[in-house]
């Protein structure tokens, strides 16, 4: 079916050629997110990949109050600002309540709904109003043709600027699941679909530091898995060096793997592209 393609600054999300979001899951210091930014515009440019630029400056949802969550909203959008001035990245940053919508659009072009959110009307409702494009994590919750309630909330307020993303499905206990046939409900709802590949590896319930708190060695079948069925874009955080990560240490990908990690991914995409 066609889909409602999306601009997102220079990108277009949807028109057949593949796009990445990627960049640490938090902001941390000011020079990891700087390296991180060099590698990835790096990477761009040789694959010739359209890349979002993606760091969260609050992560609400972790599961310790000592866990790092972030440098908050003043310091993470000055640092994703510096991000955007020197490498011209379009950027992408969760919002977790609705007075975070306002002051991340003025900086960011998308600004996205947690997974555990996105039910949350009154913070749909402060994203949508924006006018920025929103990025609507599929909750693991919600069967996917579901995810046609949050998106006709922001529809209904007033904005079509919509991507949704497929992260997995609690399955069991401390377990997610990846059914390719989400891919296809999400993507006839009418917007460009996303799986967000690295978030689908993690294990809940063990902390993001320890090894067992992730399973890298999934990441290719279930990104390859995703593009066959024919996602517009591919989520991937990444870090410089993802064992010392202050989140999702266990399941980021290693910045300078990327470009590798990718080769195989753009190639099945053109044969996905050729066979919609």
């Amino acid at each position: 079916m066609s889909i409602n393609k999306v601009n997102v600054g220079d990108i277009v999300c949807g028109n057949d050629e593949l796009f990445l979001i990627s960049g640490p899951c938090v902001i941390e210091d000011e020079s990891i997110m700087m390296k991180t930014a060099e590698k990835l515009k790096e990477v761009g440019e040789k694959l010739n990949i359209p890349i979002i630029y993606k760091s969260s400056f609050l992560k609400d949802n972790r599961s310790n109050l000592s866990y790092y969550d972030g440098p908050g909203l003043e310091k993470g959008l000055a640092i994703l600002a510096k991000v955007k001035e020197q490498f011209g990245f379009t950027l992408l940053t969760d919002i977790h309540y609705p007075d975070h919508a306002a002051p991340v659009a003025e900086v960011c072009d998308v600004l996205q709904i947690p997974a555990y959110l996105c039910m949350q009307s009154g913070l749909m409702v402060a994203a949508a109003k924006t006018g920025k494009v929103v990025n609507i994590k599929h909750g693991q919750f919600l069967a996917p043709d579901n995810m046609k309630h949050p998106v006709a909330k922001c529809v209904d307020s007033g904005n079509n600027n919509i991507i949704l993303t497929e992260r997995g499905y609690t399955m069991g206990y401390n377990d997610l699941v990846v059914d390719p046939r989400s891919f296809y409900h999400l993507r006839e709802i009418g917007y460009p679909v996303v799986f967000d590949i690295t978030h689908a590896i993690r294990k809940y319930g063990i902390p993001s530091a320890n090894a067992r708190g992730g399973a890298r060695e999934f990441l290719p079948v279930l990104s390859r898995s995703g593009v066959a069925a024919g996602v517009d874009g591919i989520f991937i955080e990444t870090h410089p060096e993802p064992e010392k990560a202050l989140c999702d240490a266990a399941s980021q990908l290693s910045v300078y793997a990327l470009e590798e990690f990718l080769k195989p991914l753009i190639e099945l995409h053109a044969v996905a592209v050729k066979y919609k």
